[in-house]
């Protein structure tokens, strides 16, 4: 406990746009090598790039968002250094003046607390291209779909202090961008990753340690586990009298450790200067309004107004609106079903057959109303509980809505107080021994009782009715 951890990230959202940031070339994910690297993208000389104004709309969207100042003046600068994927031997960012600065995000900790992490900026840029070295015989090729991707990298302020910490943050900012709208975040495609600026120092010293940068982790497991490793290895090398270098490394999964990529360059290694092919970007304030008034409901307050609108539990609320796709099914719901019945479900059965399934609840095998359906049949008491389960299996499977697959199976509950009593009479006089421990005292044993009556009907009687009849009589 004598070192304390310090933390920033440097998040990459690649936005949504149709085409990239400075040409009219497409964004498209899984194209073949190099088909959609146009003249502008490689660099061609007399080409021009010409901005996306799409991704003027989705900065300040994010901007507005994490309550930062959208800045009504930002600039493009050249990011000079060469590498294969780099066609232009130069990569347009933003460096001084940036579109967004200063804003934050509020994370609830374990113990019920709320952390404020600052966002120093965020600003916009072109991604580079793809080196690739599989099947290449020793080679390695260029792919430069990639390059001219608009990206939103979002940098944090050295406010984060444990790896725990780090993944819940990079999590509140993926359910923003997907929120908004201006990122899919899809980990696995690239869409959204993270480099993690990692340092320790003596618990209670104000200055920084020497900072090491982990490189395109593209995965919250991979966050955890290469911030966890970095900590290890530099509190390690200080405990052996040593000294960390500052450096780029990398994640290696397989072998869950962090390895020397190359020496950190700094800002004046890059040689930014303003790039007079593109004029400054100046954003009054009846385009922000207009920005603003177009934005959806943000996760936090969608959360609040489910709580009040609802009487939800904060649980529940989390697991509902942890998308914006999982949010708007649940509301659909409820439009027409009992919400806490809704909530019920939607966080029980439906997430555990998305997750069993591995499917996402924009490609639920049961839509929003056909769970409605189902849940007004609880309601209504033509299903219980248990046997709806049943029948939400069957609609997952295919076979039909509620209404189809109760008829067929014939799992209409019995309702009828004359037909349940006559089951409960004939259990009560087949078990004398458990009435007599009932009435000894033996509240438990009531559980024997019910069991024993919803087995006689097949699950089908009224569970209330069958609860409150085998009461009566057991003390009669």
């Amino acid at each position: 406990m004598q070192w304390e951890v310090v933390i920033g990230l440097e998040i990459h959202a690649q936005l949504a746009t149709q085409s990239k940031i400075f040409s009219g070339a497409s964004t498209a994910y899984g194209a073949a090598p190099n088909t959609q690297a146009d003249l502008v993208t490689l660099g061609y000389p007399g080409v021009l790039p010409v901005l996306n104004q799409d991704v003027v709309v989705m900065a300040a969207k994010f901007g507005l968002a994490v309550d930062a100042t959208v800045a009504p003046r930002s600039v493009f600068a050249r990011k000079n250094y060469f590498y294969p994927d780099l066609p232009k031997g130069y990569q347009i960012s933003q460096y001084e003046l940036p579109i967004v600065e200063h804003g934050h995000i509020d994370l609830t900790l374990d113990d019920g607390s709320v952390k404020r992490v600052g966002i120093t900026r965020a600003h916009l840029e072109e991604d580079a291209g793809k080196s690739l070295h599989e099947n290449l015989d020793g080679k390695t090729g260029i792919d430069l779909n990639r390059a001219g991707t608009p990206l939103l990298e979002i940098v944090s302020e050295p406010d984060i202090r444990s790896a725990k910490e780090a993944v819940n943050y990079m999590r509140r900012i993926h359910q923003i961008v997907r929120y908004l709208g201006i990122s899919d975040g899809n980990m696995q495609e690239g869409s959204f990753r993270c480099d993690a600026n990692v340092s320790v120092r003596p618990r209670g010293q104000e200055e920084f340690g020497t900072r090491t940068e982990i490189k395109n982790l593209n995965s919250f497991r991979f966050v955890e586990k290469a911030i966890n490793f970095e900590i290890e290895r530099q509190i390690e090398v200080l405990e052996d009298g040593g000294k960390i270098v500052q450096e780029t490394r990398l994640y290696d999964s397989d072998r869950d450790e962090t390895r020397s990529m190359r020496g950190k360059e700094e800002a004046n290694d890059y040689r930014y200067f303003p790039d007079p092919d593109l004029l400054p970007v100046e954003i009054s304030p009846e385009f922000l309004a207009a920005v603003k008034s177009a934005m959806p409901e943000l996760p936090q307050a969608k959360a609040d107004r489910l709580i009040e609108q609802y009487g939800l539990k904060a649980a529940e609320v989390e697991v509902l609106t942890a998308s914006r796709a999982m949010a708007d099914y649940f509301e659909a719901v409820a439009a027409s079903a009992d919400a806490q019945l809704a909530a019920n479900w939607v966080c029980g059965e439906l997430s555990g057959a998305l997750n069993k399934d591995n499917v996402d609840i924009t490609d639920s095998r049961v839509d929003a109303a056909a769970l409605a359906q189902l849940i007004q049949r609880i309601s209504d008491n033509t299903i219980s509980g248990k046997i709806a389960k049943e029948v939400f299996a069957a609609m997952w499977a295919g076979e039909g809505g509620a209404d189809e697959i109760i008829a067929a199976k014939g799992l209409k509950q019995i309702t009828d107080s004359g037909a349940i009593e006559a089951v409960v009479d004939q259990v009560i006089a087949d078990n004398p021994d458990q009435v007599q421990q009932f009435r000894d005292g033996k509240d438990k044993v009531l559980g024997f009782f019910v069991g024993k009556v919803m087995q006689a009907t097949q699950g089908k009687a009224n569970p209330g009715q069958v609860n409150q009849m085998l009461r009566d009589k057991l003390k009669s």
